[in-house]
């Protein structure tokens, strides 16, 4: 590979290819390398040290569950789950949208409204979301927010740090004074309500929510989904907009995350939902495929006048939960979330024989205790018999029962109870379940009728039907996925193993700090090891999301301004070349975007950063720029921009999107950033999940340390003079940190120098063979691309009528996944090899590329028809070439067995290529119910 690029070594090729004045980075810091095996032990010695075996009962929206066996081996452990991307290519993602269409209808179903979306980061975060869609669903009219006060503190605590930048107002209000505020002088926009509430009440929400309408506001409901199979649905109640987290659904607590968060909508809102919708279209032959729908109103794409910057889902996490309602199907749900009050109102039972009285009669899974003064001795009595309970005031402790609490244990809490109260030990058999549910309350109509959810109740069903649709999926266990800034790297197995350690997945985020010192010193040592990365002081692990952590980083700058007496500083220079959430993340955090003009090469015009510098120098907050540039390239003059900016008293913020081609070469301190967000789900191997989970910690220069986010619930999470929280858990997504702290521990200082260079070295060695065949369009000042490429495939058009999207959809048939198409340039592919790939691999990508260009130029050359080839009917399916009647010019052999590589391991893509459109116009974003399959039968059998 060397030879090829013209290098001595890889030490040479880094040379060649970054500015001299940035070269050099200290990872002394950095632990020796270990084995796997030592890093194994390690990790699972500091699992041990948390105290995962006490029991949390604390609620909170997190709550114990069991993670199905047959969906934690072959989804959460199974690779062809876990390494796939954003399903952007429809026609080789067809096994994940159909899981996350499965999520949507039982969201949709349990909520009682017809649109949900793909799924959000989490409960707190899926709340401001859902406070952003009310205000731009009024265009931007009104500033104030009524908040329940019986809303889980966390996500209050979030909804308040997202408010404050665009001038929100949120007031807090009982439950029963809602109506009156939102009829008082100025009108809400939105009112935020709590289902169940924090302390366990359950009541119908009608009231409230006519009262919200009547005021003109829409009425959101943070809605707990178990609670759901037996609750009327906030949408039967007339609610706007629902919102929750799926997480037990059968997805591990994991000291807070990662967990699927849900949004649901009446059909009004679909165009202003944020995240990710599937939807269901058709394909070039007729046949129903999936694909993201509206994919137009999504905020990585609305830049500036975005109303949010989610750029991701957890995708992964909406798998298990839609997998876990598979499973299970409405009868089940409906039998645990019968299980679960039943144990409530015996629990209930058992504090009034004890003389207790209850704050609520009517509760689901939670049970709020009025124990006045015994109220220490009640929450001692219970960790001593192994659970934490949840003290809400100085008298009051609540519990909170799940599917995991067994009879025993049920009994053991009973008896902690009477201990408390100095009474005697009710028994179990006398106790009383929870009353009936008032008629308000209960739930009437049916839920999870598609035929999905009544079908797959034997393993055998299950593990083959996981199977299906894993097989429609290219994941990076099947070919290289060679994106650009998205860095496919190899998720090693070792790294993998840890997150589903119990002493990492069973701790609630809000148990007691000294009951989880493992992932105290797990977060250490891992923030240490990323601050010598960075070179910064210091950094934040709590944005669960590359989004989240660009959002985090520019509210440090602001408040580090605002600290200094500059709240005036607003202006955020982006340049044009940025990806979509920097300019998003801008507008979140109170900033006005002015967008800075790049050269010909792809670099930042430092004469138009100049020139709008000093014309806004009074205003200036910061720069985002990204590093290596977006273009791939190290641009030269970036130590020069970093000083332009602090000359007019900005700051710099810095995409860590492509750190992978800085890691031991360079940093973002070096490079002179003041704040910088890594991706944890690209540089440091966390996979990226099919679209999500990921990990957008922060790094940050030692002045604006004081301004990292922190906690309410938690002192450790971030300083006590941070701006609150961006996450609902102190942590972000702790239960994956393990994974980029075993590839740290595993590569040391050596291992990970060594991997950016390789990743250079790929990206150029791809770029060199493939110059001939297609132009390479930016190179660094030395003829070096960094550690991706950009091919220009734009005068293809003009000679063949070939777009860009023909290349990507005929690389499918080559088994491969597309690199980055159009973007930073349009009709363009953006390559990133990664340092993973071997050079095998690497070598097929490029076979598959050249034989794709003798394609191209056959058509050029009118060999090939222009309307009627092998690109313009890509991808071929394995029922099209095996068809009895084949009408096209070009033999079968060519159209699915192009190279002799393909036919040894043949990718049969599931779908032609997906009509957009017709998806868009005909938008079906859930699955049909049992009525509609059983309709069509009865037609097939007519006709």
């Amino acid at each position: 590979m060397l030879r090829v690029v013209g290098a001595e070594s890889l030490e040479d090729l880094a040379a060649r290819t970054l500015p001299a004045a940035i070269a050099g980075a200290d990872l002394s810091a950095l632990p020796a390398p270990s084995t796997e095996a030592e890093a194994m032990a390690e990790l699972r010695e500091l699992s041990e040290r948390n105290r995962w075996r006490v029991k949390s009962l604390i609620g909170l929206g997190y709550h114990n569950t069991h993670v199905p066996p047959v969906i934690q081996r072959n989804v959460l452990e199974n690779p062809g789950w876990y390494t796939a991307y954003t399903p952007y290519q429809a026609e080789i993602a067809q096994g994940r949208l159909e899981a996350l269409v499965n999520f949507q209808t039982a969201v949709a179903d349990l909520t009682g409204l017809p649109v949900a979306n793909a799924s959000l980061l989490d409960e707190g975060t899926a709340a401001a979301e859902a406070v952003a869609l009310a205000h731009a669903a009024h265009r931007g009219k009104g500033r104030v927010l009524l908040a329940a006060a019986d809303l889980h503190p966390q996500t209050l605590a979030v909804v308040r740090t997202r408010a404050e930048p665009v001038g929100t107002e949120v007031k807090v209000v009982p439950p029963a004074e809602i109506a009156d505020a939102a009829a008082g002088a100025e009108k809400p926009f939105a009112v935020l309500l709590q289902y169940p509430g924090t302390t366990g009440e359950a009541r119908d929400l009608s009231p409230e929510i006519a009262a919200a309408h009547k005021a003109g506001a829409l009425a959101i409901v943070c809605a707990d989904p178990l609670s759901l199979c037996l609750l009327t649905p906030p949408g039967e109640m007339g609610a706007d907009v629902v919102v929750g987290s799926t997480q037990r659904f059968g997805v591990p607590l994991g000291y807070g995350g990662p967990h699927a968060a849900y949004m649901a909508v009446k059909d009004a809102h679909k165009r202003l939902l944020p995240g990710r919708l599937v939807g269901v279209s058709r394909d070039a032959a007729g046949q129903p495929a999936m694909r993201l729908a509206l994919q137009t109103r999504e905020q990585h794409i609305r830049r500036e006048k975005a109303t949010s910057n989610i750029c991701t889902a957890q995708v992964l996490l909406a798998v298990m939960a839609g997998m876990y309602a598979v499973w299970h199907g409405p009868e089940g749900l409906a039998r645990i979330a019968r299980r679960v009050r039943l144990q409530a109102g015996m629990l209930a039972d058992a504090a009034n024989r004890a003389g207790f009285a209850l704050r609520h009669e009517t509760f689901f899974d939670t049970v709020a205790i009025e124990a006045g003064g015994k109220a220490d001795a009640l929450v001692r009595a219970a960790l001593g018999r192994g659970f934490n309970l949840r003290r809400v005031d100085a008298g009051c402790v609540a519990v909170s029962l799940d599917e995991t609490v067994t009879r025993e244990e049920l009994s053991s809490l009973a008896a902690a109870i009477a201990e408390a109260a100095g009474a005697s030990v009710a028994d179990l058999s006398d106790l009383a379940p929870a009353p009936e549910l008032p008629a308000a309350l209960a739930r009437r109509s049916p839920f999870l009728t598609a035929e999905v959810f009544n079908t797959h109740r034997s393993e055998h069903a299950m593990l083959r039907y996981l199977k299906r649709l894993e097989d429609r999926d290219v994941a990076l266990n099947r070919s290289m996925i060679p994106l650009g800034s998205c860095t496919m790297k190899l998720n090693a197995t070792a790294e993998m193993m840890p997150v589903t350690f119990p002493g990492f997945a069973d701790v609630h985020p809000f148990a007691p700090p000294e009951q989880a010192e493992g992932y105290a010193e797990l977060t250490r040592r891992l923030a240490d090891w990323l601050c010598a990365v960075t070179g910064f002081a210091a950094v934040s692990l709590q944005p669960n999301a590359g989004s989240q952590g660009e959002y985090a980083g520019l509210l440090a700058i602001r408040a580090y301004h605002r600290a200094r007496g500059e709240a005036g500083r607003d202006v955020c220079l982006i340049p044009s070349s940025a990806h979509g959430t920097n300019p998003a993340s801008a507008v979140m955090a109170g900033m006005r975007v002015v967008v800075v003009a790049c050269d010909r090469d792809g670099n930042v015009d430092v004469a138009d950063l100049r020139a709008k510098a000093e014309q806004h120098s009074a205003r200036l907050a910061a720069l985002m720029v990204t590093y290596p540039s977006t273009h791939g390239v190290f641009e030269e003059g970036i130590r020069e921009i970093c000083a332009l900016v602090h000359e007019h008293g900005g700051q710099v913020y810095m995409d860590g999107a492509n750190m992978n081609a800085q890691v031991g070469l360079t940093s973002p301190a070096a490079i002179g950033a003041d704040v910088c967000h890594l991706n944890l789900h690209k540089t440091f191997c966390i996979p990226h999940g099919g679209g999500g989970p990921g990990v957008g910690p922060i790094g940050v220069a030692a002045h604006l340390a004081p301004h990292l986010p922190n906690h309410p619930m938690h002192p450790g999470a971030g300083p006590e003079t941070g701006y609150g929280p961006v996450s609902a858990a102190p942590f972000g997504s702790a239960g994956i940190l393990p994974i980029s702290y075993a590839y740290i521990r595993m590569m040391g200082a050596e291992g990970l120098t060594r991997a950016t260079r390789v990743a250079i070295l790929s990206a150029n060695y791809v770029a060199k063979r493939l110059e001939g065949h297609y132009p390479v369009l930016y190179r660094g000042a030395r003829g070096m691309v960094a550690h991706e490429c950009i091919l220009d495939c734009r005068g293809f058009q003009q000679g063949g009528g070939v777009t860009v999207e023909d290349i990507a959809k005929r690389l499918q048939d080559y088994g491969f996944h597309a690199p980055t198409m159009s973007w930073p340039v349009a009709g363009t592919l953006m390559v990133e090899p990664t340092e993973s790939e071997p050079l095998a691999e690497l070598d097929r990508f490029v076979d598959a590329m050249v034989a794709i260009r003798a394609e191209i130029r056959a058509i050029e050359q009118g060999r090939s028809d222009r309307a009627d080839n092998p690109l313009k009917n890509a991808p071929h399916t394995a029922a099209e070439v095996m068809a009895e009647k084949w009408a096209h010019p070009y033999g079968r052999e060519q159209a699915a067995f192009p190279l002799p590589f393909v036919r040894a391991h043949k990718y049969w893509p599931p779908v032609k290529r997906v009509d957009n459109v017709h998806g868009d116009r005909n938008l079906v974003c859930t699955c049909a119910p049992l009525e509609e399959y059983a309709q069509q039968a009865q037609l097939r059998a007519a006709e």
